[in-house]
């Protein structure tokens, strides 16, 4: 996969046993999928779950991973993802023999696909009911009846304000919890916005992620200098950001949390 693309076709076609992950949440999700103990490599960002990912080599960082300790691990795969990880990266591990398989979800749905793809190309369907159950809390979130779009500004960066369009998954994890994302027509995947645009968009709820950029309280009290629905009613609020980016079986717990983080019509209870 010498292009960098994501693509559907599996670049495997036995289970893999020797597996090095450079995405923090399919190192959690193989975790949760039973599979932990094919993994013998994680990025010093993947630290979920918390007690199991610290017995894996740690192979550097997501932009920067070691090339020479993940190819002494001698894997069977390594799994990347085509917005994480860098181009170069996975030509060189390519260029080293190895087999990389580079994921993209971009959607709830792509994100069930991909859990449904690993447990098939695993052959591991263990927690496959788990899944499901997933799925439909995301089927009956998604069918909700609501008195009217709960607008929504997240930043995903400060200095410049940046934030993301309807292309992304956060977007569309937004939208199936409830939420209408006021940036989500723009044309770049993650435009730059001021605040008299955050402004003008009038947002009834602003959450703040803990990632990529970490916003603090000191942030929030920024956002309710401006004179929108969100800083009027106090909904302006700080959010773990690995609810709203890390796709995977994280999305049991954003289902979860969200929902109730927006307007009190998307409640869930």
């Amino acid at each position: 996969m010498t292009d960098y693309q994501y693509t559907q076709d599996l670049p495997f076609s036995t289970p893999p046993r020797r597996v090095v992950s450079l995405v923090p949440s399919m190192t959690e999700s193989l975790f949760e999928l039973g599979m932990g103990g094919r993994l013998v490599g994680r990025t010093q960002y993947c630290v979920h779950p918390f007690g199991q990912v610290e017995r894996l080599s740690s192979v550097g960082g997501t932009k920067n991973p070691d090339i020479e300790a993940i190819c002494a691990l001698q894997p069977d795969l390594i799994i990347a993802n085509q917005e994480e990880n860098r181009r170069e990266d996975v030509q060189a591990l390519t260029a080293a023999g190895l087999t990389v398989w580079v994921t993209f979800p971009q959607s709830v749905r792509q994100a069930f696909n991909l859990l449904w793809t690993i447990m098939y190309a695993f052959e591991q369907p263990d927690h496959s009911e788990s899944v499901r159950q997933i799925e439909r809390l995301a089927d009956v979130l998604e069918l909700l009846e609501r008195d009217k779009p709960c607008r929504v500004f997240t930043p995903i960066w400060n200095a410049p304000l940046m934030t993301f369009n309807a292309g992304t998954f956060a977007h569309d994890l937004l939208r199936v919890c409830g939420g209408q994302n006021i940036f989500a027509d723009r044309d770049q995947r993650y435009p730059q916005v001021t605040l008299g645009e955050v402004e003008a968009g009038q947002p009834d709820v602003i959450l703040l992620p803990s990632e990529p950029y970490a916003f603090t309280e000191g942030h929030i009290a920024l956002f309710e200098t401006l004179d929108t629905p969100a800083s009027r009613e106090g909904r302006v609020r700080l959010v773990e950001g690995s609810l709203l980016t890390w796709h995977g079986t994280r999305i049991a717990r954003a289902l979860l949390t969200l929902p109730g983080m927006l307007c009190p019509s998307a409640d869930v209870d």
